[in-house]
């Protein structure tokens, strides 16, 4: 048995083409989860939130080595996406820039790749 990785791909992108429409965000979703080499265990699920100040979709898919999230405010111009892949399994980073730079006309990313696993900061237990 392979040891997991605990990657995390955190991504803030402005973007010209910020998508509204549940359908092609959950599309994009299963795509994306296919081209990186995961397993859909549940969804993509997605929801719309017509707020004003904070209007805008969310979808979750969880998959078999962990989750990928995506948080699209449609407001502002650019629009903002934010994409959280995270997962215990290796994959290319590369594949997910490129697909959001295809799909969303981005202006700006901004990126942070964590290791889940190591450096992290401890909490002390007081009993």
């Amino acid at each position: 048995m392979k040891k997991p990785v605990h990657k995390h791909l955190i991504i803030r992108a402005e973007c010209n083409n910020t998508p509204t429409d549940q359908y092609v965000v959950e599309k994009w979703m299963r795509e994306l989860i296919r081209d990186i080499g995961m397993l859909i265990c549940k969804g993509p699920i997605s929801a719309y939130v017509d707020e004003p100040g904070n209007r805008g979709l969310t979808c979750v898919t969880i998959i078999e080595t962990s989750h990928v999230s995506m948080h699209v405010w449609d407001e502002s111009d650019p629009g903002l996406v934010q994409l959280d892949v995270y997962t215990c399994g290796p994959f290319d980073t590369k594949i997910v820039f490129n697909k959001l730079k295809k799909s969303f006309d981005p202006i700006k990313i901004q990126w942070k790749y964590l290791d889940r696993e190591h450096d992290l900061k401890e909490v002390p237990i007081d009993k």
